[in-house]
């Protein structure tokens, strides 16, 4: 299995804004008053398109799939977190802990996917947001980290990433994983795992000092040694400039690309530049009001399609 593609899908937003449903555990939303609600929405088009642009520019293929004005959906813009395509053909879509989030769940994307990608089968955990005693969470590639290459999840457990789905995706698709807690600098579990930690193809970024468990940092740094991963680790301060939430990927010319937000790449110290640029090109793409709002960050805004194409 190849860790990268050069084929993305985004959503277009059309109601971007400021989700109170969503804030309840995402320390890296913004709680600043929107004064003009209609002016951010027209913002976060802005940077949606000239992050499409850079994207394109780079030569990476961008999927553009317009979001619907009704309902409305504030964090369309992040779809990541319900779908994931693999290149085995299958896509699976996820439960989401924002009830105002499964909406982002429409029949029309993926009919959209089929049009230019094969899906041979295709697989829903979304039920299990149901349950009324106890719903369980995992909100797909921000929940989960892949290492496609070697068969491995990485996971920081939290209210939207529950171990024993993690499990059960593990028995779906083969694949193996290694469960851990972080926390924020406020002792907070860590909403989602892609806000700390990016796996590249011969790298890491990571912030091991949210991981407060000794043994679990141990393993962890071993399974990288193992896998030939060279450990970049980040701070606290950095992480919350998301400076983990980075995505490698591919373009045509199979030029790897490490793409992050400006705040992101502000954030990083030249050692850690000098390290990352050894081994893949750095894409910064200003969208300050997105991630300042949305509490989400350019890989969010990615989802991966490593479906075969038609």
């Amino acid at each position: 299995m190849k860790q990268l593609t050069n084929n993305i899908m985004m959503i277009r937003p059309a109601n971007f804004g400021f989700n109170e449903e969503t804030a309840a555990n995402n320390a890296f939303q913004s709680h600043e008053k929107v004064e003009n609600k209609i002016l951010l929405k027209d913002i976060a088009k802005q940077e949606f398109d000239n992050m499409v642009n850079i994207l394109r520019s780079s030569g990476i293929n961008v999927l553009v799939i317009e979001d619907t004005n009704t309902p409305e959906k504030p964090d369309a813009v992040f779809p990541n977190n319900w779908i994931s395509l693999h290149e085995n053909g299958v896509l699976i879509t996820y439960p989401m802990f924002a009830e105002n989030r499964r909406i982002e769940r429409r029949e029309e994307i993926i009919e959209k996917i089929t049009e230019q990608f094969t899906i041979t089968n295709r697989y829903s955990f979304e039920f299990y947001e149901n349950d009324a005693e106890e719903p369980l969470f995992l909100e797909g590639t921000g929940s989960m980290i892949f290492d496609r290459a070697h068969g491995f999840v990485y996971a920081c457990i939290s209210q939207r990433t529950d171990a024993t789905l993690i499990d059960k995706f593990n028995v779906l698709m083969g694949t193996q994983s290694c469960v851990f807690k972080a926390v924020d600098r406020n002792g907070l579990e860590i909403y989602h795992t892609n806000v700390m930690m990016a796996l590249g193809e011969d790298f890491v970024v990571i912030c091991l000092e949210s991981i407060k468990d000794a043994e679990s940092k141990k393993q962890l740094l071993k399974l990288f040694e193992k896998t030939g991963k060279e450990v970049i680790e980040i701070t606290m301060t950095q992480m919350e400039s998301f400076a983990g939430n980075m995505l490698e990927v591919k373009n045509k010319s199979n030029k790897r690309y490490l793409c992050m937000s400006q705040t992101a790449y502000d954030a990083l110290k030249q050692d850690q530049i000098d390290k990352l640029s050894a081994r893949t090109h750095l894409l910064p793409i200003p969208i300050p009001n997105i991630e300042k709002f949305g509490g989400g960050s350019v890989r969010c805004m990615m989802a991966e399609i490593f479906l075969p194409e038609k």
